[in-house]
């Protein structure tokens, strides 16, 4: 199992990560299926659909960082490799896993994703989520946690209690940008439309919104501003901080006064979203393994790759067999200076033969047995 004591690092600006819940019967179907269908339209180039076992067997001569492995609770790996901006490279993998107890089953099946470019990431490239789960909402795959998903709206509980936990976890827990909408006033269909809608592909499941209904505008605030130190303007919208917090957030640059949820682009708001996007941002213990296993696990080579790899591999073994048999020479060149002090201990006579060995059915102890080499190696009384 992984350690827990991966010190933190930023995130770096090729990566794209995300992790959810499925809360459908067939999961790793569902995968499969978009997979195969984007396969066959060349959206993606190719995939692989991995046990966790042959997934964590390493292919190499020395063993990899055991970040690689994806976890003994891991049900399925799979990785995929596409194209954007017609030559950029995208590597990306996608773990399913078990849920942690019988109680958490209701929640779902767990999954992470980490994607990794040859380039740093722009925000109009396609969502690495799309590439493996199905860009429908008749899919609930993208669940952050039991009732909170990534393509909706949620609405902030009415429970006082209840909305205090949900922002402390969404601020200490996620991987996500959180940001908190209030209405002030009760939406039509239009304005019921998610701001998320609005976003480029790639940040639209980066970005979890939460609403808030028009008679939650104190008590949102209220909790807001005891759990994570951010106010909640009437009819406005605030980017939660993350957590560590960066030292370049600051409550009111990402505070947006007015939003006007009438179907209409709140471009403000995306603004915000965006720049707050770009900011460096720590990577949690989890998410840096998740992105480790990409860079260290990978299976999906391309031929020139594979090549290369094989080339590796010989040059490795190479290494080994030379390092083995000036091993065996320093062995044999030690058993040689032993026996020759051996024979000089014995007043330069040969060596002393072994015994001839006993009949099976002569009962020997291990006692006389070391006694009697013992008194082969004694010098004599002269």
């Amino acid at each position: 199992m992984a350690k827990n004591s991966i010190p933190s690092t930023t995130a770096p600006v090729t990566a794209w990560l995300g992790r959810g819940r499925h809360l459908g019967p067939e999961a790793e179907r569902d995968v499969r299926r978009n997979l195969i269908a984007l396969k066959a339209a060349r959206v993606v180039d190719d995939f692989l659909d991995l046990d966790p076992v042959e997934a964590a067997r390493s292919t190499d001569l020395f063993p990899r960082d055991e970040s690689a492995d994806p976890g003994p609770s891991a049900r399925r790996v799979f990785e995929a490799r596409w194209r954007v901006a017609e030559d950029v490279t995208v590597r990306a993998q996608l773990t399913t896993y078990e849920p942690e107890s019988r109680r958490a089953e209701r929640g779902g099946t767990p999954w992470v994703l980490a994607a990794e470019a040859e380039q740093a990431w722009e925000a109009d490239w396609p969502s690495p989520a799309t590439m493996f789960w199905p860009d429908s909402d008749q899919i609930a795959w993208d669940h952050e946690r039991p009732g909170v998903r990534l393509r909706t709206a949620n609405h902030l509980p009415k429970d006082d209690g209840e909305l205090r936990r949900l922002l402390r976890d969404c601020a200490q827990q996620s991987w996500f940008i959180h940001v908190v909408v209030h209405e002030a006033m009760t939406p039509d269909a239009l304005g019921r439309r998610p701001v998320t809608s609005f976003l480029p592909p790639s940040l639209k499941h980066r970005v979890v919104e939460h609403r808030a209904t028009p008679d939650q505008a104190l008590t949102a605030d209220f909790a807001m501003k005891r759990e994570l130190g951010v106010g909640l303007p009437r009819g406005g919208a605030v980017i939660l901080p993350p957590t560590p917090q960066a030292p370049d957030y600051d409550a009111e640059r990402f505070t947006v006064r007015d939003v006007f949820l009438d179907g209409t682009e709140p471009t403000e708001l995306l603004a915000k979203i965006m720049e707050f996007a770009s900011m460096p941002r720590q990577l949690p213990a989890d998410a840096e393994r998740v992105l480790t296993r990409l860079r260290q696990g990978w299976h999906l080579l391309t031929p020139d790759e594979e090549l290369v790899h094989a080339r590796a591999m010989v040059t490795q073994y190479a290494k080994a067999l030379e390092a083995m048999t000036a091993s065996c020479n320093l062995y044999q060149e030690a058993a040689e200076a032993a026996l020759a002090a051996l024979a000089e201990a014995n007043g330069g006579d040969h060596p002393p033969r072994a015994a001839a060995p006993t009949t099976a059915r002569e009962d020997v102890s291990p006692i006389k047995s070391l006694t009697k080499t013992l008194n082969v190696f004694r010098r004599p009384n002269r």
